[in-house]
């Protein structure tokens, strides 16, 4: 069945795939999109009463932080299956029992200049004793930091989740030697390295995730080249295999068809087949902006339309959000400006390319970055708690008739 829902309108730059999202368009739902919500047969669904609004819903709203407290670590991951490939990797986790007056807050380091101070996470402290925490990948985009996406991480962690973000060795921020058909090839495998990483220590009686990793299946959510990489994951991608370990996938601004990104690129990996869309059977949550200019909402339709085979399919467009919205490219500049470091001063240290993004992104007329990474966990959390964790109360979340309350969100659904 296919709902569809309208609602009226109402790291660094580098964690994104194109370099040219920098300024919003004049875009919006269509006359004849708005305030419209259908089934493909007009009829609600077999066996369901119609009462004119959503799910009743589940105790932790997935748009505000969850009932854990969150700890963070970083580790460095080799493996020898591949030249002994070298993996920055930061983990945030459901923290267990701690004293907080001994512990301190998590760092993120930015750029290899600055650190940014958490204000939810705690760096390296034990994890919740819990045998059936799942696990989930999140892939940064292009050229990119681990740490491009920290408050969806440390959302996710605090709904029970352990998060593992690595930094792709030679196409991140730090590290941008790869061309392009070489970090593609390099994603999947990333993803698959670390989830044998953590399978292992899970089974050791020595590391800090013994016992604490469920087995019933792995998440991926990644942005841009990340987004890329989810859907990589789930149906093979630049000579790399799906992983049948992988459960559920959450591509955001993800490009699906190489000539709808503005930064078009002349290779087989720059977006997907119609077969590779149709092989995905796992759960799919696809997140976009409706003024991303660089990687255009029009990916996540036909990525909508030819994953025709997954159990169930979401589509929710943020009217007003550009590429970077999906980042933290506010945070970081408001950083800078905080430190004494004017948008004057960027060039000069090197964050030129900031300004632009930050501009569009952070600017008076641009959409409310802190609406865009609500509206973002909102969706990536109940579709992980509904799909991985398997609480049907999130179907409260992810139903037409929720997203007709939210002003900012275009939304399709599919269920097999």
């Amino acid at each position: 069945m296919i709902r569809r829902s309208w609602c009226g309108l109402a790291a660094l730059l580098l964690c994104a795939c194109p370099a040219d999202d920098v300024a919003p368009s004049d875009g919006g739902g269509t006359e004849d999109e708005v305030g419209e919500s259908e089934t493909t047969d007009g009829e609600s669904e077999a066996g369901e009463e119609d009462t004119g609004g959503p799910p009743p819903a589940p105790a932790d709203a997935p748009d505000e932080l969850g009932p854990v407290a969150v700890g963070y670590t970083q580790l460095t991951a080799v493996d020898p299956e591949r030249d002994d490939r070298t993996l920055l990797v930061d983990v945030w986790y459901p923290a267990g029992e701690f004293d907080e007056g001994a512990a301190a807050p998590a760092g993120y380091l930015l750029g290899g200049l600055f650190t940014l101070p958490s204000e939810v996470a705690w760096a390296d402290v034990p994890v919740r004793d819990d045998p059936e925490q799942s696990l989930v990948i999140f892939s940064h985009g292009y050229r990119g930091i681990s740490t491009q996406s920290f408050e969806l991480c440390e959302t996710l962690a605090s709904h029970g989740f352990i998060v593992v973000a690595p930094e792709h060795t030679g196409n991140s921020q730090a590290d941008p030697s790869d061309d392009f058909d070489t970090a593609a090839g390099h994603r999947v495998l990333d993803v698959s390295f670390l989830l044998d990483l953590f399978e292992a220590k899970e089974a050791d009686a020595e590391d800090m995730f013994h016992g604490r990793i469920g087995d019933a299946g792995y998440g991926v959510v990644g942005h841009s080249f990340g987004g890329m990489t989810s859907v990589g994951a789930a149906a093979g991608w630049a000579g790399a295999p799906p992983d049948p370990r992988v459960t559920a996938i959450a591509p955001i601004s993800a490009v699906i068809d190489g000539d709808l990104q503005s930064s078009q690129r002349n290779s087989p990996n720059a977006g997907f087949t119609a077969e590779q869309l149709a092989s995905i059977t796992v759960p799919v949550m696809l997140l976009g902006g409706t003024e991303d200019v660089g990687v255009p909402v029009e990916n996540n339709a036909l990525a909508f339309e030819g994953m025709s085979a997954a159990s169930s399919v979401y589509r929710a467009d943020i009217i007003g959000a550009n590429h970077t919205h999906f980042s933290n490219v506010c945070t970081i500049g408001e950083l800078l400006i905080a430190m004494g470091i004017p948008k004057e001063m960027w060039e000069a240290i090197g964050a030129g390319d900031l300004i632009g993004p930050y501009d569009a992104t952070c600017g008076p007329e641009a959409f409310p970055i802190e609406e865009a990474v609500r509206l973002q966990n909102l969706y990536v959390v109940a579709f992980l708690r509904r799909h991985m964790l398997g609480e049907a109360g999130y179907d409260h979340y992810l139903s037409p008739e929720y997203a007709d309350t939210e002003a900012a969100i275009i939304y399709w659904e599919r269920e097999r």
